[in-house]
């Protein structure tokens, strides 16, 4: 089984923010593949079902955890713990604001670069996990990070995220099937950066 996992607030107030992009991108695999519905468990929500791959079916299950961002590890490890996931099928998408709008990278490991939803899951999850890196982009001043990251997606952003989303949900069989490449391959050509 994969464990696939957006980072993100609960409430409606933050549903359409920048730092809220992890949940959007399981909200489109959710509705591309039918998965779920969505349950109140493992600390948030969660929707689970078989993905069609190239190499048979695969079990997924997709969480929203609502700890807050910066909690979402204690969700993630109750839900590896309870199906016994190992971290290399852990898949965790968030925003990244050093990467340009728009640009997509997959990466497995690495540090959290300040970002408190990873920080904290790299506490609660012993070994690399996969990450998928939704760019958002940086507003040039740390100062204004807060509220960039707490802020929504304008219109204009509109035209490269809903292409994004929607070439990360066609593009998931290759996930869980563990062509990591192959994934990144696709989502960036199903969905070129601005």
């Amino acid at each position: 089984m994969h464990l696939i996992v957006g980072l993100g607030n609960p409430g409606g107030q933050y549903a359409g923010n920048r730092h809220n992009v992890g949940f959007m991108a399981l909200d489109a695999i959710a509705e591309d593949w039918r998965l779920g519905p969505w349950k109140k468990r493992f600390q948030g929500q969660t929707a689970e079902g078989m993905v069609e791959t190239a190499k048979g079916p695969r079990k997924v299950l997709l969480l929203k955890p609502e700890t807050y961002y910066n909690e979402a590890g204690r969700a993630v490890a109750e839900a590896a713990r309870f199906y016994k996931i190992e971290p290399e099928n852990i898949l965790v998408f968030h925003d990244e604001l050093d990467l340009a709008p728009g640009k997509f990278r997959l990466k497995t490991g690495g540090g959290h670069a300040g970002n408190n939803g990873l920080r904290s899951t790299k506490a609660h999850i012993q070994g690399d996990f996969k990450r998928g890196r939704i760019g958002i982009g940086h507003p040039g001043d740390k100062n204004q990070v807060t509220n960039w990251v707490l802020g929504d997606f304008s219109k204009a952003e509109g035209v490269w995220l809903g292409p994004l989303l929607d070439a990360i949900a066609r593009a998931f069989p290759l996930i869980v099937e563990d062509n990591d490449d192959a994934f990144q391959t696709k989502v960036t050509h199903l969905a070129p950066a601005p």
